[in-house]
């Protein structure tokens, strides 16, 4: 099987797994110990949970601290949730629904338009009265990457708090400053079921999730060594090889580009993480394509709305209608994605849309 669906999940980093398996020991070894106990057992498994939480904060800004949490959703619903009640809460049109969903919840909500290319300017007004605006650095569907930077100036210069979803971002380019910062492990290459809120120092939230106040008074709940120090070990090779994943990226994205030449680029080419390459042939049977391919993983949309039927709310939004959308897929790979893989899923993808009559 060819994996081309990066965004979707990232294949577990051998470091990842290495790292988890000390804190995944049964009674015969010292690993399982609760990071919250006074004893030995757990102030080991404490100080592997701090070593992993230096090593997520590495590639984050300076001047805040890093809540660790079940995983970006739940990052998100805490940053949102905890971090105020009166006021307009800002999305772009092309944000994750764990943000727009938690917005709408939460009260008034503003939409951020995006242009055909697939960003979201900071040239557009924001309603008065507004108190966290929100805009993810690199879109999960067709990534782009947004000019996050100027939003949260834009945010701070309208006395309001600024949320980035760096989940596609984090571990591959340099995460732009912001209040809060959400993150998850596994696309990454750490494991599934763990993920960080990062929080600017001197930004209080209020606990959504009551208990025990185990991460800094603000997320309850008794935390996983094993998860989080693959979390940790993730970061710490995605920032050994940041340059050198990016490299080899680029080269696959030059010739994906060359094999899938006859169709049509969803989004900016230029302002891009080089691993997405969401691409479409007008009158495509998206469904008997993954049947005809189904050897090769890929997506025909976000992994998260898979199934629902509905199109893409990313697609419409720069513009496609509904069969335009709909004749899409998304392709993605990574540091383990070979050339050679590139080329015999370009083979059967093109050999499968040809069949189609396209």
């Amino acid at each position: 099987m060819i994996y081309l669906d990066y965004q979707a999940t990232t294949p577990l980093a051998p470091e990842a797994r290495d790292a988890m398996l000390r804190w995944l020991d049964g009674p015969g070894g010292a690993g399982f110990g609760n990071p919250h106990s006074a004893h030995r057992m757990g102030r080991q498994a404490r100080a592997a949970i701090e070593l992993a939480r230096h090593r997520v904060a590495a590639l984050l800004p300076p001047g805040g601290r890093v809540i660790f949490t079940s995983g970006a959703t739940e990052a998100i619903n805490l940053a949102i949730r905890g971090s105020g009640s009166q006021g307009t809460v800002c999305y772009s049109a092309i944000e994750h629904s764990a943000v727009s969903d938690t917005a709408q919840s939460c009260g008034p909500a503003h939409v951020l338009g995006v242009d055909a290319e697939g960003l979201c300017l900071p040239d557009q007004a924001i309603p008065g009265g507004t108190r966290l605006v929100c805009v993810m650095q690199v879109n999960n569907e067709i990534g782009t990457i947004q000019p996050s930077a100027e939003w949260h100036r834009k945010a701070a210069g309208n006395n309001a708090l600024f949320l980035c979803d760096a989940v596609q971002a984090y571990g591959k380019i340099e995460v732009t400053g912001a209040d809060m910062i959400a993150l998850s492990a596994h696309k990454f290459h750490g494991p599934k079921g763990v993920g960080a809120l990062w929080v600017r120092d001197g930004l209080d939230l209020d606990e959504v999730q009551t208990g025990g106040g185990q991460e800094y008074g603000i997320r309850s709940g008794t935390l996983s060594p094993a998860l989080i120090a693959g979390m940790g070990a993730a970061a710490h090779e995605a920032r050994e090889r940041m340059a050198e994943d990016a490299a080899h990226v680029e080269a696959l994205w030059r010739r994906a580009r060359e094999l899938f030449g006859a169709w049509e680029l969803n989004g900016s080419a230029q302002a891009r993480w080089r691993g997405n390459m969401n691409i479409r042939r007008d009158g495509l049977d998206v469904g008997r394509l993954m049947s005809d391919c189904r050897d090769v993983m890929f997506s025909a949309g976000s992994a998260c709305a898979s199934g629902s039927g509905r199109p893409s709310h990313v697609l419409k939004a720069i513009g496609l209608d509904d069969r335009q959308a709909k004749s899409s897929i998304r392709l993605g790979w990574g540091r383990y994605t070979t050339m050679d893989e590139i080329e015999q899923a370009a083979d059967a993808i093109n050999e499968a849309a040809e069949a189609q009559g396209l």
